[in-house]
């Protein structure tokens, strides 16, 4: 019997080895990265250590400093300057919500009924920062001045009457009382409340708004179940950058108030300038940053949204 044999298959032809293609740009972005880090680094890191360490030194100017690793340094001064951390405290958290109060209406009315006027009410929003903080704060003292057509006005509508027996005002007197405080806060950080308001409300569809319309839902139902909710992010971020630097603001409290609306920041500014007590200075900083990192976590955790404008 004659046997079939198959002939055998072509051979492939040979190929060069060829080397994957070589990732170009791997490192760009973090070379990029790179003078944002080194900033951070050299203007937030390193003094930041550098205060640490201060806090924990004894001894005097004359003498010099050393560090002693002395803790009571924060004992101490939580336990004598306390009134003035609940007061700073206290004066952002009204700062706070009255700038919520005003903000709130006015982003609205730039993102849904502004229509032309839209980038001229911007312009004013944005137009105190045109000028410097400590202008801005002094001009509050012309314009709550004794005698001055708003403390005329407060007084003829009785308003300071029920201000002075909340221990807001002295009086018929407005500067260098509590409101006057709150009142250069409010002014000073209501930007910093409207802009991240605004852009959170923009990014709402105007569908939705439609849509509840059609399922017979009244205006303020549809800001309350809809609008109110998709704002979130703004709010939260608005809050956020009002209450930081409120409470530890130092000019307001300096320029409009008196020693008994003195708040830490002022207390903070005189151990360091003034009385040139380093360890607490330093000491009652990082008190505070601790307080503001505790109290916006959990402010954050409790706002139910982590998508921050």
């Amino acid at each position: 019997m004659s046997t079939l044999t198959e002939a055998p298959p072509p051979l492939a032809p040979d190929v060069p080895e060829t080397k994957p293609p070589r990732k170009r740009g791997r490192w760009t972005p973090y070379w990029l990265l790179l003078p944002g880090l080194l900033w951070l680094v050299v203007f937030f890191a390193l003094p930041m250590i550098y205060q640490g360490s201060t806090s924990i030194q004894t001894g005097s100017l004359e003498n010099g400093y050393k560090v002693t690793w002395h803790f009571a340094t924060y004992w101490d001064a939580l336990s004598e300057y306390w009134p003035q951390f609940v007061r700073s405290v206290f004066y952002a958290a009204a700062a706070t919500i009255l700038c919520l109060l005003l903000g709130y209406p006015l982003a609205y009315l730039i993102a849904f009924r502004a229509g032309r006027w839209r980038n001229l009410i911007m312009i004013l929003v944005i137009a105190p920062f045109f000028t410097s903080f400590l202008i801005r704060t002094l001009a509050w003292k012309t314009i709550l001045a004794d005698g001055g057509p708003v403390v005329g006005a407060l007084n003829s509508l009785h308003v300071l009457d029920v201000t002075s027996w909340l221990g807001w005002t002295s009086g018929d007197r407005v500067l260098a009382t509590p409101l006057a405080v709150v009142c250069g806060l409010t002014y000073n950080f209501l930007p910093f409340m409207i802009l991240p308001l605004y852009t959170s409300l923009e990014r709402i569809d105007g569908r939705l708004h439609e849509a509840a319309g059609d399922l017979y839902a009244k205006p303020f139902t549809t800001f309350r179940k809809v609008t109110f909710p998709l704002s979130m992010p703004g709010v939260v971020s608005g809050t956020l950058l009002t209450f930081i630097p409120a409470a530890g603001d130092y000019v307001n409290a300096e320029l409009l108030g008196s020693t008994d609306t003195r708040m830490i920041g002022n207390v903070i500014q005189t151990q360091f300038l003034r009385v040139l007590d380093y360890p607490t200075a330093a000491a009652l900083s990082f008190i505070l940053m601790a307080a503001i990192l505790f109290m916006v976590t959990f402010y954050i955790r409790k706002s139910g949204t982590e998508d921050l404008v």
